[in-house]
């Protein structure tokens, strides 16, 4: 079996690995055929063997086998294991956090500690469709967000989306500012440590930073239509915002030196269109330009999540520090092409990790079409740097064998 992690490694610290590392996610994949009983054979283990007081032994399985684990399914199909990891958690002292789901209460903690304030990824449910409502009472005023959770999402895979954002109007910052200021960072660092070791050389554990603050104030705090009317009506506030949101992640930062780890993301689902040029110019860039230098200071590579349309950033994203651009997602899904991103990060720029739209591995793409367009990946990239991914990610329509292609594609690829 190939060592991906190794050249993930390679490529990330300038090294030329034997072979180009081909990497992703299968969670979306792997639960939604879970989820509908319709995990292949092949991904089964059989439990014939084992006596009903064995610990694998369910009666609750099909009959006599057993799903595979995730990484175990990773390394049948030969495609690398990309685990994405939060880097830490917060607590937020001083806070008393209620979650009802469909009115009845569901979750109470005081001073909780949370992977990403103000998603609750970590404390909603991904299988019980429904509405979750939180209220955040702080000495300074209560919040409220809201999330969204559909039965489709859960036979998909995904998890709730955010539909009633926890800032509505200036009046909340106070309350938003006291849960920031008071909150403290705990790492997570030996789970990083752990989780690679679980994953052994098919995977690579990625450590996940938050959002960057302009992309947390647009997709977390205040949602896209009202940051734009802020942005016309209110720009101070918003700028007093960026700050103290600023100030956290530069603590943030200053607290992973301790994390042994050559790579780090931000989670930022990075859009052109939404962050446009003049708004990337304005208050990503520089960010992005203080946060890499931090890191790049603790020996770390630095990466952020952009899975949107940044055709309209190809000429920005290389003056950001930025050493990889993740889950690229090329054309058709987005309206910028492989070739385009390659072309104009050649010389500089970061490198990509994705490449494969994810519509290419359904059946209603024919296999000449899919394989023509394999094919033009390995005839565009000619030695460049890449970490090769299906953008976003394997999709729960996605073909198996498709994936299983790409992989012995690789194989018989010489990085030359």
């Amino acid at each position: 079996m190939p060592n991906i992690y190794q050249r993930v490694v390679d490529t990330l610290t300038g090294r030329k690995p034997n072979r180009i590392p081909f990497i992703d996610r299968l969670e979306l994949w792997y639960t939604s055929h879970i989820r509908a009983g319709i995990l292949s054979e092949e991904f089964r283990r059989s439990t014939d063997h084992l006596g009903p007081q064995h610990p694998r032994f369910s009666i609750s399985q099909k009959k006599d086998n057993q799903e595979m684990s995730l990484t175990e399914v990773h390394r049948a199909v030969g495609m690398g294991q990309e685990l994405m990891v939060p880097a830490f958690k917060r607590k937020l002292w001083g806070v008393d956090l209620t979650i009802t789901l469909n009115g009845q209460p569901y979750y109470q903690e005081k001073d909780p500690v949370l992977e990403d304030f103000p998603r609750l990824c970590d404390v909603i449910p991904a299988d019980m469709p429904g509405i979750t409502c939180a209220e955040f009472v702080t000495p300074r005023g209560k919040l409220t967000t809201r999330n969204r959770l559909l039965p489709e999402m859960i036979e998909a895979g995904t998890i709730p989306y955010m539909d009633e954002h926890i800032l509505k109007s200036q009046n909340d910052y106070m309350a938003f500012s006291y849960i920031i200021e008071q909150s403290e960072f705990v790492p997570l660092f030996q789970s990083i440590e752990e989780k690679q070791r679980e994953m052994g050389d098919i995977g690579f554990v990625v450590p996940m930073m938050s959002r960057s603050p302009f992309q947390q104030i647009l997709i977390n705090c205040v949602g896209e239509v009202s940051l734009f009317h802020a942005l016309h009506d209110s720009p101070g506030y918003v700028e007093k915002l960026l700050a103290l949101l600023d100030e956290q992640y530069m603590e943030d930062i200053r607290n992973l030196a301790e994390l042994d780890w050559p790579y780090v993301e931000f989670d930022d689902n990075l859009d052109g269109i939404m962050t446009n040029p003049r708004l990337f110019e304005k208050y990503s860039l520089p960010y992005y330009q203080k946060y890499t230098d931090l890191l790049h200071a603790q020996s770390k590579k630095v990466g952020s999540h952009t899975d949107g349309n940044i055709k309209p950033l190809l000429d920005l994203l290389p003056r950001s520090g930025l050493d990889v651009c993740e889950s690229f997602t090329p054309f058709p899904v987005t309206e910028c092409t492989f070739a385009e991103a390659l072309s104009a990060w050649k010389n500089e720029g970061p490198i990509i990790w994705g490449g494969i739209p994810s519509p290419l591995l359904e059946a209603r793409t024919s296999e000449e079409e899919f394989r023509r367009f394999i094919d033009h990946v390995f005839e565009t990239i000619r030695g460049q740097p890449i970490i090769l991914g299906v953008g976003d990610m394997v999709m729960g329509n996605n073909l198996i064998d498709r994936v299983r292609y790409v992989a012995d594609c690789v194989e018989k690829h010489i990085n030359a």
